[in-house]
């Protein structure tokens, strides 16, 4: 696997602290991404996108062959093993009580991609000129959209646009979404917390996503647009470009990764 990846975080212009999270790493066989957006009072929602992170990496780190008729069963159990963590913890400490973190993971092999998801933190796919959402809002609002009672504009302004339905933490057990695809040399990935994708447009992501310059300089400028654009939430993007589709037969070697982080 032959890829270039950049993460960054940034409490925004309102936020006192920054309850996201991220996690980048790689090996010669995949490639592991992941960001969590956390909720709840008193730093818990840091708290809760830190444990949501660490518990996804640990189970994940042995997930090396994603054509294992047990892969995917892997990144759905991780998510409900950090899950069952963070609900545990939010009901034995007064002061987490109510926690909660998104979670949206992206495992990335020479041929497959895998993505696990709760909550409203986003995955697009940039092909072929065209971006793509992969990942399925876990909000009240787009059940919403879904019903057809609202229309996407109507709902950026929605009152109820921070409500979520599914997340870590939000009970004894959840049920993620599971999804998976093929990789293609080109292929442009994007993690995103809420901070970025409800201050920034698709057709400005697509934009810059379709540009030539490098991760870093994408995760800076989508940082910096958000900003931009009033910043009342933490803003954490993660952008993995593919290079080859295939490490094994290049012989090419994981980019260098920037590791995982958290801004309080």
């Amino acid at each position: 696997m032959h890829f270039a990846v950049a993460a960054g975080s940034d409490v925004g212009r309102v936020r006192k602290g920054n309850e996201d999270s991220f996690f980048a790493d790689a090996n010669e066989y995949r490639g592991l991404f992941m960001v969590a957006d956390g909720m709840g009072g008193h730093a818990a929602g840091e708290v809760a996108s830190q444990m949501a992170v660490e518990v996804v990496s640990v189970d994940l780190e042995k997930l090396n062959d994603l054509e294992s008729a047990d892969a995917l069963e892997m990144v759905s159990l991780a998510l409900r093993h950090a899950n069952r963590a963070v609900f545990e913890r939010s009901a034995a400490e007064r002061d987490k009580m109510g926690m909660g973190s998104t979670a949206s993971v992206l495992v990335l092999g020479d041929e497959r991609f895998i993505i696990g998801h709760l909550g409203d933190s986003r995955i697009y796919l940039y092909r072929d000129g065209e971006l793509r959402q992969i990942t399925h809002d876990h909000s009240v609002v787009q059940e919403q959209i879904d019903a057809g009672l609202i229309t996407r504009d109507a709902a950026k302004n929605h009152k109820q646009s921070n409500v979520i339905t599914r997340c870590v933490g939000m009970g004894w057990d959840v049920e993620p979404d599971i999804t998976d695809g093929e990789v293609r040399q080109g292929d442009v990935f994007l993690l995103a917390s809420d901070g970025l994708t409800g201050m920034v447009d698709d057709w400005r992501l697509q934009q810059l996503l379709g540009s030539r310059a490098a991760p870093e300089r994408l995760v800076d400028a989508m940082i910096s647009e958000a900003n931009a654009r009033g910043g009342v939430d933490n803003i954490t993007v993660v952008v993995v470009r593919v290079h080859s589709s295939s490490a094994m037969a290049t012989g090419a070697h994981p980019t260098p990764t920037p590791g995982s982080g958290s801004i309080g």
